[in-house]
């Protein structure tokens, strides 16, 4: 074998951009290799180009060619038909998994995100085809859902889950064939007809008529037509501020709910500048763009958000946001930190609303701005006064915040890079304190101790993003590493759940992140993703699988507890990770290496998917593209409950 080292022409972007000195080694140099991050030796950022030896292509060149011999010879091995029944068990669908060393490459049960090789041929029709509605479908229409577009969708968006996840479905079914959802209403198959590989394009006769199947249908917002929505009318420019009451109670909600997660505006500035406008509200004309905007948008969110939790009509603050937008363009132009604050409070409504601005796209630009202000930069801060300093640092660790919920979402790359950071997050001092706080007492929670608190469980989610999904050296690490990096990160979220603020601030009994069942469902969701199949462990073992089935399981029952106590917000993050806590489920309860039959008799699989349903109807008030999701589910639940000869009623 040839031991030479291969080195790169140039540095790799990393240690290029810190201008550090790199050792060019290929694939990945000493420095990124010991930081354990990836290492990009491309020019430029371009795709296209890069500094890579021809020797060092030529060897890539040489391995795939011996990994397509190696699969051409699995699919000669592999029959084209499914596999009889295996006697004994085959009719009941409840054999036992085999261990690793007797699985073929079509088991795809306990690991592994690729299909089975088996070819199923399908008899000619006359009918044109519609594709089967399948999990990863679904994750794609959430995933359209929450950034208008998912041309690309990465590892940690459970993508590759969801498809290995119907896979082993197969062992529901009798003769071990695919698992098909069958009897659910497709209606008009928009996605089908759409090419996921082309460049956006929402101009496409198909993408327009796509929010009648996704959930967004003329009837969600009243009397008004889509089409004034998008392009409101004149009527809008006569459109006047709430009552009082109204203002201050959608004001009210925007700070216990929406500040509470980005802390972005200054309250007591705000509701200073609310009581102004209130003195005069027929003329706004002296107040400056920003101003009016800023009022529009918190009534805006604070409405939408409050809507989430109550599930009612959104017509209201989507009248609000489009006012708000006559704003905009001006506002914009008021300098770096209003425009800041102008698209972050899109993104913030965006983050309630199914209707909103394109999220990926607006926390991209925001962290663009912010980082050419250097606001992740020590040297930022020194001459500014400490309520300034502690301001533009709320605003950027709400970027922060917000790249790290869209980009893992869709697993994509962060647009904020942890080791880039060089400032300490903002104190947990309210904002009356701010200009005075040694005055603070230590006795009372802050309301800033929550977004601070749910900033370290970003931070820990973005580790989880790249020592688990992203990052090739500890994807390649021998096993007790990857097994030390997975129990250091569970350690994390131990400790996080445990240092949640005491008691938590009590300023509004509808908020979800203001309960502790909160903070157990969030602990739960990122368990789950920890443990569920990875690039860092494609393949589990029966401990893993225990973890995950237990994890998602907690997770189904915390979010139908704070459904109980009306608290739950039904906005796409919670439904999507709602939906991934199912399909953990599912996938750790099909793959438990017992019997199945009697592991779902001891287990509350059953139990769980019941609540689930029960929360999926729910959505479906607010999300009627929920509705296929909920078909899925309760296939799988009764097929669940006929193995173990359990009664449906009908």
């Amino acid at each position: 074998m040839d031991t030479r080292v291969i080195t790169a022409v140039a540095s790799c972007q990393r240690c290029h951009r810190r201008k550090k000195k790199c050792d060019r080694t290929l694939p990945q140099c000493d420095t990124c290799m010991k930081a354990n991050v990836q290492c990009s030796f491309l020019v430029d950022g371009d795709q296209q180009s890069g500094t890579y030896p021809i020797a060092f292509v030529q060897g890539l060149e040489s391995r795939i060619q011996e990994l397509e011999s190696q699969l051409a010879l699995a699919l000669e091995a592999t029959p084209n038909c499914p596999e009889p029944p295996t006697p004994g068990n085959g009719d009941t669908g409840t054999e036992s998994i085999r261990s690793p060393a007797q699985q073929t490459p079509s088991d795809g049960i306990l690991g592994g995100n690729f299909p089975t090789f088996s070819i199923h041929t399908q008899a000619p029709s006359s009918i044109e085809h519609i594709p089967a509605i399948s999990m990863a479908r679904e994750l794609r229409i959430l995933s359209l859902e929450v950034a208008a577009e998912n041309r690309h969708l990465g590892s940690s968006s459970g993508l590759s889950f969801a498809k290995l996840t119907q896979t082993i479905l197969k062992r529901l079914s009798p003769d071990r064939t695919d698992f098909v959802f069958a009897g659910i209403s497709q209606g008009d198959d928009i996605l089908g007809q759409i090419n996921w590989d082309s460049p956006p394009d929402f101009f496409h006769p198909h993408m327009m008529n796509f929010p009648n199947i996704a959930g967004f249908g003329p009837t969600l917002f009243g009397n008004m037509s889509l089409s004034r929505i998008i392009e409101p009318s004149d009527s809008l420019s006569d459109l006047c501020l709430p009552s009082k009451s109204r203002a201050d109670q959608l004001t009210s909600f925007y700070f216990a709910h929406s500040h509470t997660l980005y802390p972005i505006i200054n309250k007591s500035e705000f509701l200073a500048l609310l009581d102004r406008i209130y003195e005069n509200p027929l003329d706004t004309s002296s107040m400056d763009p920003a101003s009016l905007f800023r009022v529009w948008m918190i009534l805006a969110i604070g409405s939408s958000s409050r809507s989430s939790v109550s599930v009612v009509e959104e017509s209201e603050a989507l009248l609000y946001y489009n006012k708000a937008l006559e704003y905009f363009e001006v506002a914009f132009d008021y300098g770096d930190m209003v425009a800041l604050e102008t698209i972050m409070l899109q993104v913030s409504f965006s983050f309630f609303n199914q209707f909103g601005p394109n999220t990926w796209l607006l926390v991209g630009n925001a962290a663009r701005i912010a980082i050419g202000l250097g606001l992740h930069t020590s040297s930022a801060y020194e001459r500014l006064p400490f309520n300034v300093s502690e301001m533009r640092k709320r605003v950027f660790f709400s970027i922060y915040m917000m790249d790290r919920v869209i980009s893992i979402a869709l697993g994509r790359p962060f647009a904020i890079q942890d080791d880039d950071i060089e400032i300490e997050p903002f104190m947990d001092i309210d904002d009356d304190e701010i200009d005075d706080p040694e005055a603070r007492d230590r006795l009372e929670p802050s309301i800033l101790s929550v977004p601070r608190h749910i900033l370290h469980l970003r931070r820990i989610a973005s580790k989880i993003s790249r020592q688990v999904y992203g990052n090739q050296a500890t994807i390649r690490a021998n096993m007790p590493h990857r097994e030390d990096i997975i129990r250091s990160l569970h350690k994390e979220l131990i400790d996080w759940r445990r240092n949640t603020p005491f008691p938590l601030p009590d300023v509004h009994p509808r908020v979800p992140h203001l309960c502790s069942n909160w903070y157990d469902f969030n602990y739960y969701t990122h368990t789950a993703m920890l443990y569920r199949p990875s690039p860092l462990f494609p393949t589990l073992d029966q401990v893993m699988v225990k973890k995950l089935a237990n994890a998602a399981s907690m997770s189904i029952r915390q979010a139908y507890t704070m459904h109980r106590q009306k608290r739950f917000a039904y906005n796409w993050l919670n439904l999507l990770s709602l939906f991934m806590a199912t399909i953990s489920l599912i996938y750790a309860s099909t793959a438990q290496p017992q019997e199945l039959v009697s592991y779902l008799q001891k287990a509350q699989v059953i139990d769980d998917l019941e609540l689930v349903l029960q929360l999926f109807e729910k959505l479906n008030g607010k999300f009627p593209g929920a509705k296929n999701i909920q078909c899925i589910i309760d296939r799988v639940l009764r097929r669940y409950k006929e193995m173990c000869n359990i009664t449906t009623p009908s």
